[in-house]
């Protein structure tokens, strides 16, 4: 008899994932080792591709989090038009190829980087939005 010990998760609309933080930390270190570095022949091309797609992975929840943020404002409102214009960039600039190459992992941690910026900016334009009484 064999019994498993996994559990299939059916979440279409990504609610679950909405409520678990992002690991922040542990990126953001990443991301600044990666945008220290300075010489290619310090790790093989395999590296740097492994790396890149830890940061793409990273890249892509980010922009979910940023998405799912973004539409709590106000269509109308200065954040959320800029946060649809980083996410399209983001979608664009994820879209590439990945390079494995110094260049290539720097090119994805300035994309989190940007991404956290954006993301700290919405968590600032929400605060009065959630803050604000409700009219009834």
């Amino acid at each position: 008899m064999h019994t498993s010990t996994h559990t299939v998760l059916y979440d279409p609309d990504g609610l679950i994932e909405a409520e678990l933080p992002l690991d922040r930390e542990p990126y953001e270190c990443l991301v600044k080792a990666v945008l220290a570095w300075t010489d290619e022949s310090t790790l093989a091309v395999r590296d740097y591709e492994q790396i890149a797609l830890q940061l793409t992975g990273h890249a892509r929840a980010l922009a979910s989090d940023i998405r799912r943020r973004a539409d709590q404002l106000p269509k109308s409102s200065g954040p959320r038009a800029l946060a649809d214009i980083v996410l399209r960039e983001t979608k664009s600039r994820l879209s590439a190829a990945i390079d494995g190459t110094v260049r290539g992992a720097q090119n994805r941690a300035r994309l989190v980087r940007a991404l956290y910026e954006r993301l700290d900016r919405l968590e600032t334009a929400l605060t009065p939005e959630r803050a604000a009484p409700s009219g009834g």
